[in-house]
């Protein structure tokens, strides 16, 4: 009886084993199936939804590092930490003047759509240090900074926070999103900056430039061999600013009006508007090479932020507010952040930079300045005032990265326990440095949100 039974247990066994190895054949053929079947179907999957990121891995150009190492450093590590300390007092008021006129050509009118318009903080809102920080100083004092400030390596025409017309904004009361701002005028900006400080000759068409025609066929590859034979310095600067314009348009694209009902906005990702901007097979292949460009873009901000740690290490640098708790706390906050930024093993290298012949790499640093000195006046003709705000802003911050990258002697001679003549940042330059950043931080966490969203449409 109890052979018998084993016998049964035995055969029950063996014919579950049976089983087992026609279950896993089954699924092993169905996996082979799937396979074929996603290879066949590879280019009209990601045609359709992950085209926008199937070209956007690997090394960049004119770097050492790969975008899988950046997306995993800036979401993990990078994005929490900046988001949070944006969030601070010190960071998170503006003194901004929004009524400076156009330099460069007769004003067209601001924009009369709604979300265009820019709330001002009222003074009773403003800690009180940083208040005070802006009374002590007088005309005379702002013109000695600014006669300074060009003696060194400063990118960007800094607004007079003394004039009557300087408002301090609250930035997280006036984020930046889609307004609505779009047409002629808006191109006409991006356009100056494009056509007239890249060095760029006119005879040279920008592929997908709105204000030209098109040039048929030619995708844009007469001007990427173009591209490519100009210095590293001269690639670097069309990148640079190829990567802000990126980075803006993916904040308007994950900040859009959806909705609209009883007077109650709803605000969110438009994947159809990200694919317009971004998707290869929409932007004749050009959608891939703007988001590279952002990725250039935020290791060289990057690298500056890491540089400019030892300005802030010394003990008499505050970031006052008049609320020493506050203060303490953000200045802590800050210097890990720091120590998160050193930490980054695949940095920018600026020394490749203007190390050529010294006279004529002093030449073309100094048409490097000027010609993005010239960008920071342009933002003054943007007929919206809320993008104005944020490019002004992230083009200071841009700046204040490059000031930071070409100064690096200065900095690393700087005094512990007194101001440095040779090197220094004004409250504006360092709300511009960590608020610009975040934004691009922001843009590279934001890239990986669109592709849940587009997996999700799939």
């Amino acid at each position: 009886m109890l052979l018998r039974v084993s016998a049964q247990i035995v055969g029950v066994l063996v014919l579950f084993w049976c089983l087992g190895d026609l279950v896993l054949a089954w699924f092993q053929n169905q996996q082979q199936h799937n396979n074929k079947h996603n290879n066949n179907n590879k280019q009209s999957t990601s045609g359709q939804d992950q085209s926008c990121f199937c070209h956007l891995t690997g090394v960049l150009d004119d770097c050492f590092c790969d975008i899988e190492s950046i997306d995993a450093f800036n979401n993990f590590k990078i994005y929490p930490r900046i988001k949070r300390l944006t969030e601070r007092d010190y960071f998170r008021y503006y003194r901004v003047n929004l009524k400076r006129p156009c330099p460069f050509w007769a004003d067209d009118g601001h924009c009369s759509i709604k979300d265009c318009h820019v709330e001002p903080c009222p003074e009773s809102k403003i800690p009180v240090g940083i208040k005070s920080g802006n009374y002590k100083r007088s005309k005379q004092a702002f013109a000695d900074w600014a006669r300074h400030d060009d003696a060194q390596d400063n990118f960007c025409e800094l607004d007079d926070e003394t004039s009557p017309d300087s408002e301090y904004v609250d930035l997280l009361l006036n984020p930046e999103r889609f307004t609505g701002y779009k047409g002629p005028s808006a191109w006409r900006v991006w356009n100056s900056i494009y056509e007239e400080n890249c060095f760029k000759p006119r005879s040279v068409y920008r592929p997908l430039n709105p204000l030209h025609p098109s040039r048929g066929d030619d995708d844009g590859e007469s001007f990427y061999t173009w591209l490519e034979g100009l210095c590293l310095e001269k690639r670097v600067f069309y990148r640079l600013i190829s990567g802000l314009h990126s980075s803006i348009n993916i904040h308007l694209c994950a900040e859009y009006l959806l909705d609209e009902m009883w007077g109650k906005a709803s605000w969110g990702p438009n994947v159809q508007e990200f694919r317009s901007r971004f998707d290869p097979a929409e932007t004749k292949g050009e959608g891939t090479r703007r988001l590279k460009n952002l990725y250039i873009l935020y290791l060289i901000e990057l690298r500056a932020l890491s540089k400019v740690a030892p300005y802030f290490d010394r003990a008499f640098i505050n970031l006052y507010t008049g609320n020493g708790p506050e203060d303490t706390a953000t200045k802590e906050q800050l210097l890990l952040f720091f120590n998160e930024t050193k930490a980054f093993p695949m940095h920018f290298d600026e020394k490749s930079m203007f190390a050529g012949e010294q006279k004529e790499a002093k030449v073309l640093k100094e048409e490097f300045r000027l010609h993005f000195k010239n960008i920071s006046r342009i933002m003054d003709c943007v007929g919206c005032s809320k993008c104005r705000l944020w490019g002004k802003l992230q083009t200071q911050g841009l700046g204040t990265a490059l000031k930071i990258l070409f100064s690096e002697k200065e900095i690393q001679n700087l005094p512990e326990h007194y101001p440095s003549k040779g090197f220094q940042l004004n409250r504006q330059e360092i709300v511009g440095l960590l608020n610009g950043f975040s934004r691009l931080s922001t843009s590279i966490h934001q890239l990986h949100s669109f592709r849940a969203l587009l997996k999700e449409n799939r």
